[in-house]
């Protein structure tokens, strides 16, 4: 299925392109984002990171087994301030990760709202799985806020050798729409 272009009251989520890789390594490739990720993800992070990524991670699978907006503000619909995939997985259904200049202000609250719904209801996923380094409150808290429910704590390996272990969790269809 096609990724659709979803919006919310103060957001456009679009299809990540190649036209937005420079914007996306502009903000992605900052210690302070990356430091939660998994220990896959290189540090310091190459500057062709976001075009290796790009060719050989969602060209590929982008429409099939995942789907992975950019996030742009309303207000400057040619920036992207961050990305949001779903992703077909046993494991992890959704990523995400937002420039620092634009934490504090709910818009990946927001984005992943409106990314579940298109789970749910375009996608048909029954039940999508979440992770988060332990420790990483911002994360935890987006899945709270969505009725996520933890299942268990694991060991990891994250950018940020501090990070050891790696929060699981789950949401249900039925909860979110409760």
């Amino acid at each position: 299925m096609k990724v659709k272009t979803l919006t919310t009251p103060r957001l456009i989520l679009k299809e990540f392109v190649a036209d937005h890789i420079a914007d996306y390594q502009e903000g992605f490739a900052d210690y302070e984002v990356i430091r939660h990720m998994n220990g896959h993800v290189p540090w310091p992070y190459p500057e062709d990171g976001v075009l290796t990524f790009f060719k050989n991670e969602v060209q590929p699978h982008q429409g099939k087994t995942l789907w992975q907006w950019g996030i742009f503000l309303k207000e400057n619909p040619e920036k992207l301030i961050g990305s949001i995939s779903i992703r077909v997985s046993d494991v992890d259904n959704r990523g995400f990760w937002l420039a620092k200049p634009y934490w504090g202000h709910g818009y990946m609250t927001e984005a992943a709202e409106a990314v579940t719904d298109f789970a749910f209801d375009a996608l048909g996923f029954e039940i999508l799985r979440f992770t988060n380094a332990k420790g990483n409150i911002r994360s935890r808290r987006i899945k709270e806020k969505a009725g996520a429910k933890l299942v268990k704590v694991i060991p990891m390996k994250a950018v940020d050798p501090g990070y050891t272990e790696s929060e699981r969790w789950e949401l249900k269809k039925e909860d979110w729409r409760e």
